[in-house]
């Protein structure tokens, strides 16, 4: 066996692209079960929609298109019409300006910060398992000071304190959700990094003289990306719910934003009525139940699909 200008042999190869081949044809699963196929069909539904908001609902000013519109300043809400179809909150905002837009929210929260936690957690999680020694000991220690703090809570303070010294309130709920939130990726990449390196391709590669960093790129971190991508299915779905979260106690971009959260925020005051207001609280709770639960189900049979012991259960 020899290095060809960098490349390891085929016979030390093939083990990683046969793992990876098989767990190709295990995602393909997806498409026969009904679960997954109900997950992608809410997800293409919220995308649409989130992509022709300008055609749905039209913005009166398309500088703030995320801005709501509402028809004067009656403090009661008023049901479904012609003119809303969703009908209108506290303060006579426009309910389905705020469910189409708030699509938009969801995704752009859920997507933005799944993705710098993954990377985050991601990179320090495969470089600290990978070299180990003290470095994986020391990144080990802080990641555990990270978990001990309850996530809500840790949220929640982490955006008070942020909030007032950033102009964007949505940057500083971003800021405040991946702080605490790339931990979990650390531990669970830094799992199956140990696993991986520990193959016999990885150990013929290093006797091979093949750099770390190359080993680390091209034959461990593809095949121990695929726990991560599944779990990242359903945080995607989660950090919408915990935007939406930090949005109803008033720490989202203020008031009149298109958020889901915003949205039942102004309804709080009217659940007591719930018999007489209910579409205050059904259509933006509706949607933030839809859309989480299309990632979830999404997540869970991808996980499925790539863990033999659960599909044959």
């Amino acid at each position: 066996m020899a290095i060809i200008g960098g490349v390891i042999e085929p016979e030390i190869i093939r083990p990683a692209l046969r793992m990876r081949v098989r767990l190709l044809r295990r995602t393909r699963l997806l498409a026969r079960d009904p679960m997954s196929v109900a997950g992608l069909f809410l997800i293409l539904l919220f995308v649409t929609v989130a992509i022709l908001a300008p055609l749905l609902a039209p913005p009166p000013d398309p500088a703030q298109p995320y801005e709501m519109p509402h028809d004067g300043f009656w403090p009661e809400p008023r049901p479904p019409n012609a003119a809303h179809p969703f009908g209108t909150t506290e303060g006579q905002y426009d309910i389905y300006y705020g469910v189409v837009w708030g699509t938009r929210t969801a995704l752009k929260m859920g997507l933005i910060v799944t993705g710098l936690v993954v990377l985050i957690g991601g990179v320090v999680g495969a470089v600290s398992a990978y070299i180990g020694g003290w470095l994986d000991e020391f990144v080990q220690r802080v990641v555990e000071v990270f978990i001990a703090f309850p996530a809500l809570l840790a949220f929640l303070a982490m955006a008070i304190v942020i909030s007032p010294r950033v102009d964007d309130k949505l940057l500083a709920i971003i800021i405040a959700l991946v702080a605490f939130g790339w931990t979990g990726y650390a531990r669970l990449i830094r799992a199956d990094v140990l696993a991986v390196k520990a193959r016999d391709y990885v150990l013929a590669a290093r006797a091979l003289g093949v750099p770390g960093w190359q080993i680390l790129v091209r034959h461990v971190l593809p095949n121990a990306v695929y726990s991560v991508l599944a779990v990242a299915c359903l945080d995607i779905g989660g950090y919408a719910v915990a935007y939406s979260g930090l949005s109803f106690l008033g720490l989202g971009a203020g008031r009149g934003y298109a958020d889901w959260g915003q949205l039942l925020n102004l309804a709080h005051n009217w659940v007591s009525d719930l018999a007489r207001f209910w579409y205050i609280v059904l259509f933006p709770g509706g949607s933030l139940v839809l859309f989480t639960l299309g990632w979830n189900l999404v997540g869970d049979a991808f996980r499925d699909a790539l863990d033999p012991r659960l599909r044959g259960q």
